[in-house]
């Protein structure tokens, strides 16, 4: 029976730790799954530009000796000039796999609904399910262990808040979020959160101020504070976020030891300052690297 990939919630504490631990193996040897997926194939449907989506998921289907190909919205403009049903039943037809980058989340619950092969979440309005699998294993490879960590949250409660929720509650990771109010994460998310953490005993913490919530963190992590789709709500949106930028003075908050991540792109200036991103603390590179490993033992885990 095939497996998608929705969001965190489609994973159990045990898979999580299973693809944390595949992609470790993966990572440190290219070699021994170049061919691991040989003959298997994915289709990208984005209907939004990207750069670490597209590029992880390409080039990690050719390590592991498949093939990716890239249906962007002069391809497939799914909903108008086909639906998604049609292009499911299709493309299932074709491929080992399909990864979906849309604006709604119940498109992509379209496409796995009629889709016969697994269907992964790439991005939607709700859900980032690959990004937080791979912020939760960058933040483990960094420390060596989860146990005891505390991640910050400051900004937008967006959709790559959504799944670090659900992630950390699940896996047993801390997390602490400052938004602005009005800009809180998806309550159905915090209820479901809440019900996890009592499996794992994460701690969850919610508020509106950025100095309380990084206050001996171990992990601090912010995202745009506007993203695709919002792009009309800017100027609202950069008044209510002024005072919720990772800078200096929020980075000596935190653990001298602490790490400062971001999912990138990044607006230098609003949501993050020069001075950290670029800081001895910053991981964000080593973040948007592994997007691709944890992609692959995804892809291992969903298509073999």
């Amino acid at each position: 029976m095939k497996k998608d990939l929705l969001s965190i919630g489609d994973l159990t504490k045990n898979d999580i730790i299973d693809i944390l631990d595949l992609t470790k193996k993966v990572k440190a040897n290219k070699s021994k799954y170049a061919d691991a997926l040989k003959g298997s194939s994915i289709g990208l449907i984005f209907q939004k530009p990207s750069n670490r989506t597209r590029v992880s998921f390409e080039i990690g289907m050719v390590q592991l000796g498949g093939y990716a190909v890239y249906l962007g919205p002069n391809e497939i403009d799914m909903g108008g000039r086909e639906s998604a049903k049609d292009i499911a039943c299709v493309l299932s037809r074709y491929l080992s796999g399909i990864v979906a980058r849309t604006y709604e989340h119940k498109d992509i619950k379209e496409l796995a609904k009629h889709a016969t092969v697994p269907v992964i979440n790439g991005l939607s309005d709700f859900a980032h399910p690959c990004q937080a699998l791979s912020d939760i294993f960058t933040i483990r490879e960094h420390f060596g262990s989860l146990k005891n960590l505390t991640l910050a949250y400051i900004g937008d409660g967006n959709n790559v808040l959504n799944s670090l929720i659900c992630a950390s509650a699940k896996i047993g990771l801390n997390i602490k979020v400052a938004t602005p109010r009005g800009y809180e994460p998806n309550k159905e998310v915090i209820y479901l959160a809440k019900l996890f953490s009592k499996g794992s005993g994460s701690a969850l913490q919610f508020s509106h101020s950025p100095e309380a919530v990084a206050m001996g963190a171990d992990v601090l992590y912010t995202d745009v504070w506007v993203s695709m789709g919002h792009e009309d709500e800017a100027k609202k949106r950069m008044k209510a976020f002024k005072a919720f930028q990772i800078n200096d003075n929020i980075l000596g908050l935190a653990k001298k030891e602490c790490i400062v991540m971001h999912c990138l792109p990044a607006h230098r200036g609003q949501e993050i300052s020069d001075s950290v991103i670029d800081s001895c603390n910053s991981v964000v590179y080593d973040q948007a690297e592994n997007r691709m490993h944890v992609e692959k033992a995804i892809l291992l885990k969903l298509l073999k």
